[in-house]
């Protein structure tokens, strides 16, 4: 881990005062670096961080990575309640995209971990037509049992993928990437949550209008009215970012 990173704190967990741009550098060395050491980048939003909040030692797990990015918006807007505001949200799906448009160039191989069986080979068939060049090493679905990861790993490994993108879900997904890391021989893990999903057109992302006006959250609650349950998460974490700066 880069002991040399700029973070900053909330509700315990360090997140990179990094613009959207440089995380992509950073994420794009590590893909690209020539150490035998497996580099991990998470992507907590304010559901994320507040897990960790309640779990010691998910947040253990988070402050673990290489890098850390402002997801949610909800994060950015808690960094300017403590007075130290990041420059700029940097969106795990974005710097995903931008990561494989990178890579699509220079020939690292991706292998895409999770979601339903299938859905993973279609997001693959689209990527290698939107990012000419790029090599999908492998896929694997995120329904498996304890006793199917060391095959699981096994796939990964004699895929020769470079990056390998995992779509459990948090808090699962960095709770696999951190167990298996050092039986793994990729260079970089990312946790990016429903990407896949996107990636093989099963879920829409929000129009970029609601992403520019931080609404992406609201699209999402719109489309999909039982996640009202999770969105109820963000008052309750600002309110814990409140409450925790004026005890400090």
């Amino acid at each position: 881990m880069d002991t040399k990173r700029k973070t900053i704190e909330i509700l315990g967990v360090k997140i990179d005062n990094i613009t959207a741009d440089t995380a992509l550098d950073k994420a794009y060395k590590l893909v690209t670096d020539n150490s035998d050491r497996t580099a991990m980048i998470f992507t907590p939003n304010p559901e994320i961080v507040m897990a960790a909040y309640n779990d010691e030692s998910f947040k253990e797990i988070l402050n673990s990575a290489d890098m850390c990015t402002a997801d949610g918006i909800g994060v950015v807007y808690a960094s300017k309640i403590l007075k130290n505001p990041f420059p700029e949200r940097v969106a795990g799906f974005d710097l995903t995209c931008g990561l494989l448009e990178k890579i699509s160039h220079s020939g690292e191989g991706v292998f895409l971990f999770g979601s339903k069986p299938g859905v993973a080979e279609t997001a693959a068939e689209n990527l290698k037509a939107k990012y000419k060049g790029l090599k999908i090493s492998g896929t694997h679905h995120g329904y498996f049992k304890e006793e199917d990861e060391e095959e699981i790993i096994e796939k990964i490994n004699n895929s020769g993928a470079k990056l390998l993108l995992v779509c459990l879900g948090a808090p699962k997904q960095e709770k696999w990437i951190y167990a298996n890391r050092d039986k793994l021989n990729v260079k970089l893990c990312m946790g990016v949550g429903g990407a896949v999903d996107v990636f093989a057109g099963n879920v829409k992302r929000a129009p970029d209008i609601f992403i520019k006006m931080n609404l992406e959250w609201f699209y999402r609650l719109m489309k999909q009215p039982s996640r009202i349950g999770r969105f109820a998460a963000l008052p309750k974490f600002m309110i814990t970012v409140m409450k925790n700066k004026n005890e400090n």
